[in-house]
């Protein structure tokens, strides 16, 4: 009886003593949501960008700095600002949310655009196709009609 009674005394101990305390004070310079959100968002597409080749042919390219530099911001404070709000779950998963539907949208749009692009090069290839048969015909036409005044030229003569 003593025993379980001592084994229940530890075990509430435990319990009360492992109450972590995961949520941070919020950093003097934090990062607005809507900003930290538009932030997420492109340092998202600057990591994917890494495996692309840039206009240089060059891949691995750190794009990092270029999204801090847009923000106004420097990596020690994203750094603390997404610590904090990682540590608030609650907050942040609305905000990864929010990055996703925005990436969304833009890949929409850039498909959409990419849509158009590729049919006006499928236009402007059918209408240089076009050109190249038309000017063929006319090829054809004036090469007979040259036969034809020819073989006449002689007969005149």
């Amino acid at each position: 009886m003593k025993n379980n009674i001592s084994n229940a005394l530890i075990f509430v101990v435990l319990l009360v003593s492992c109450k972590g305390n995961t949520i941070f004070e919020e950093p003097i310079d934090l990062i607005p949501k809507d900003s930290m959100v538009l932030v997420l968002k492109d340092l998202y597409l600057a990591s994917a960008a890494k495996g692309v080749k840039n206009k240089k042919q060059q891949k691995r390219v750190s794009y990092m700095p270029l999204v801090y530099h847009k923000h106004k911001i420097d990596s020690m404070r994203f750094s603390t600002s997404n610590f904090y709000y990682i540590s608030k779950v609650d907050v942040y998963q609305p905000m990864i949310n929010e990055v996703k539907s925005l990436l969304e949208k833009e890949k929409a749009v850039y498909a959409n655009l990419k849509k158009k692009k590729d049919s006006i090069l499928t236009d402007s290839i059918a209408k240089i196709n076009k050109t190249i048969e038309a000017n063929k015909k006319k090829m054809r036409i004036s090469e007979g009609f040259e036969k034809k005044i020819t073989s006449f030229r002689k007969k005149l003569n």
